[in-house]
């Protein structure tokens, strides 16, 4: 995470994906802000992600394969909180 003051989805996020998926990094970035304006941007921010991961787990998955394993551990925040979500994820050293 960065230094900026995380808000509650951007909590949950992280604690879902560190409970999932254990990643030896986690990034979860907001970039609401950069979607004023648009589809799904109600003013009220927490709507726009960035993920960016590194995690055991993903060693030998294929893009779709680990964009999945991402998907599942925040599906309902999916369907209920986050409009859109980019996943960067990626195995140890990549």
């Amino acid at each position: 995470m960065t230094d900026q003051a995380k808000g509650p989805v951007a909590t949950e996020i992280e604690s879902r994906l560190r409970a999932a998926l254990s990643p030896l990094s986690l990034a979860v970035i907001d970039d609401s802000e950069m979607h004023r304006g648009h589809a799904g941007h109600d003013g009220s921010g927490e709507s726009h992600f960035t993920v960016e991961i590194v995690a055991d787990r993903f060693t030998g998955q294929n893009r779709v394969a680990r964009q999945r394993l991402v998907n599942a551990a925040l599906a309902d925040l999916l369907q209920e909180k986050v409009h859109a979500l980019a996943i960067k994820a990626k195995a140890p050293g990549e």
